[in-house]
């Protein structure tokens, strides 16, 4: 059985693709969808197919679905498992949630329409 599990991000690098398939790396290169002379080739149903790249020195990255595809499909692995684990939050991460946090505090706020103390008087 071949789980598919990425450490924290959505993607697998090469090294996790190793671990999961139970190959080694030099058969993940051999394995993987790629050309020299085209950075992003088209998708090829009998290969591991690498995520969009921007630059030829960018590494090589796999959707856990295509690399659970490729060992049901083409190396024939019975019961292919794919396992997608959240890591701990970094910095940027837990910015954006006290944000989010802090942005839910101001809409309840608006919704609940204007406080006693901020309304004007009509004694005149």
């Amino acid at each position: 059985m071949a789980a598919a599990s990425p450490s924290s991000d959505t993607l697998m690098s090469i090294e996790d693709v190793q671990d999961s398939l139970n190959r080694s790396r030099a058969s993940i290169y051999r394995y993987a969808n790629t050309d020299p002379r085209v950075l992003n080739p088209p998708f090829n149903l009998g290969k591991l197919n690498a995520e969009f790249r921007q630059d030829h020195k960018d590494p090589l990255l796999f959707h856990p679905q295509e690399v659970a595809r490729f060992a049901r499909d083409v190396l024939r692995i019975k019961g292919v498992k794919v396992n997608v684990l959240n890591g701990p939050q970094n910095a940027t991460e837990e910015l954006l949630t006290e944000m989010l946090a802090e942005l839910r505090q101001i809409r309840l706020g608006l919704t609940r329409g204007p406080s006693v103390e901020n309304t004007p008087s009509l004694e005149s």
